[in-house]
Order: structure tokens, then sequence, then C-alpha cells
């Protein structure tokens, strides 16, 4: 992924999962199914599945992240990991 890319994904705006995406959690994380695409998502990181669950209950995706428990200077991974869902159009601003 490319610093384009992640800087392309606004911390600041109200993100959503994908209205044609099913996410399915999992023992190691979730699954999720773009039914448009037909792509399949695996993601090993129960952080990462609980910001996309959150991401309803909050204006931004700072404070979903926030809310997670994951201050500013840990931030960095999980960001460029939301960064490539909103690259493949997993999540989506509403």
């Amino acid at each position: 992924m490319t610093t384009a890319v992640q800087d392309a994904l606004d911390l600041d705006a109200p993100w959503a999962l994908h209205p044609q995406v099913a996410l399915r959690p999992e023992s190691f994380g979730a699954l999720l199914y773009h039914f448009g695409t037909r792509k399949l998502s695996f993601l090993k990181n129960r952080t990462i599945v609980a910001i996309i669950e959150s991401l309803p209950e909050h204006s931004d995706m700072r404070s979903a992240i926030a809310a997670a428990g994951i201050t500013e200077s840990q931030s960095a991974p999980y960001v460029k990991a939301l960064a490539t869902l909103a690259d493949s159009s997993m999540i989506t601003r509403p």
C-alpha cells in the first residue's frame, strides 16, 4: 500500500462497513466478504474487528480507534490496515 492510500483515509470523517460487505466473526478475528466485488478478506486482528464493528457508534474514524484503546502513538499499524480496507472498498464513507 502506498503512503497516498494511507493518507487518503480521513481519520476525522465518518466511516462504515460498505453496504455490500458482510462481516463474520471467527475465532481468529473475522471474515469480510464483499458481495459486489466477490473479494474475501481475513482479519486476523480482533482490535481491527472491534474498530470496524464500532464505526456506526462514532462520528469519525479517529474516535473509533481511540475507543478501542489505541493511543495516537500506537495507531499507525491500525490506520494502515484500515486504509487497506478502504482501498479495497470493504469500508467506505457513508
